[in-house]
């Protein structure tokens, strides 16, 4: 999963929700993606805190660490080495083919080897654990074609090494809109943090931005910023009793805010205390990531060497 600020609400609904919930059923293989996040980070400092942030949101959110693999990118350097082995089977129409690349280059920004080349890493990081399943939404689509694309053609040249992985198609993805109603991204500076303080959270979704329609005036819940975050939170008899009111009239947008305010906390306040402990253990954070990495090299050990075998290492 990805790497940078702190996460906020969209990846809790997008993503940490259905990641979490998949442990009831698969033998689930999540890590912080570090090396990737040198394309675009380049604060060491930064690096290290968003790594520790990312622990504590999956530790306070419930992550067996036990019985599932959470690690840290860079603790299992074998994905590099079997990013090379990748590299020289894959073109470089398919690179140029990835839509990262193409909409850097329609912009004319600056695009290093490592933005252009990242799509074979993430294959690397696919095909090293033998997934049999990825989890992606339709925009990411993609991401999981380029790797069998790779996988295939490795496989047709040195006979078969890596397991083909099928897409899981995330198509209820939520989608929750930020502060100005765009989108909730770091990009955009809109984001509602996941774990704030009480007040902090409050103040946040005040600034939710609406319209200027009057207190008395009827009122669209479809269209409002407000009440798109609100519906991810409440329940549906909540949202029912909430649409009637916005449809007649005499409610401001104020009440819905507070509404608002109060659904959010009351999801994330019983683990909120829970976050804040975690994230002053550097400790034993790095203990959870120890573990992780130690049973993810040993997955990767035996993959990368079906690999060095094929292409005919020792």
């Amino acid at each position: 999963f990805g790497h940078g600020s702190v996460p906020h609400r969209g990846n809790y609904l997008g993503f940490l929700k259905p990641a979490l919930a998949m442990q009831a059923s698969h033998d689930t293989f999540y890590f912080i993606a570090d090396y990737h996040a040198l394309t675009t980070e380049r604060d060491p400092k930064a690096l290290r805190e968003s790594t520790y942030e990312l622990v504590a949101n999956f530790a306070a959110l419930g992550m067996d660490f036990d019985h599932h693999t959470f690690f840290r990118q860079s603790d299992v350097p074998q994905v590099t080495e079997l990013t090379w082995l990748l590299s020289c089977v894959t073109s470089i129409g398919l690179l140029e083919r990835a839509h990262a690349y193409k909409d850097k280059k329609a912009k004319n920004e600056e695009i290093s080897h490592g933005l252009f080349s990242y799509p074979v890493l993430m294959a690397a990081d696919i095909l090293i654990y033998d997934a049999h399943e990825v989890p992606v939404g339709r925009d990411q689509q993609q991401h999981l074609e380029m790797t069998r694309d790779i996988a295939q053609r490795f496989n047709h040249i040195y006979g078969e090494t890596f397991r083909i992985p099928d897409a899981r198609i995330e198509d209820e993805v939520a989608t929750i809109p930020g502060l100005d109603g765009r989108k909730m991204s770091k990009s955009y500076g809109n984001q509602i943090p996941l774990f704030s303080t009480e007040k902090e959270l409050r103040k946040t979704v005040m600034r939710v931005v609406t319209d200027s329609k009057t207190v008395e005036e009827p009122k669209d819940p479809d269209s409002c910023n407000v009440f798109q975050i609100f519906r991810h939170f409440a329940p549906k008899a909540e949202q029912d009793a909430w649409r009637e009111r916005y449809r007649a009239g005499g409610m401001g947008y104020g009440e819905i805010k507070q509404a608002t305010f109060e659904a959010i906390n009351a999801e994330i306040a019983p683990v909120r205390e829970r976050y804040f402990e975690i994230i002053q253990d550097v400790e034993g954070m790095e203990a959870i990531l120890a573990k992780g990495a130690e049973k993810a090299r040993a997955v990767a050990d035996g993959v990368l060497g079906r690999a060095r075998q094929r292409v005919g290492f020792a």
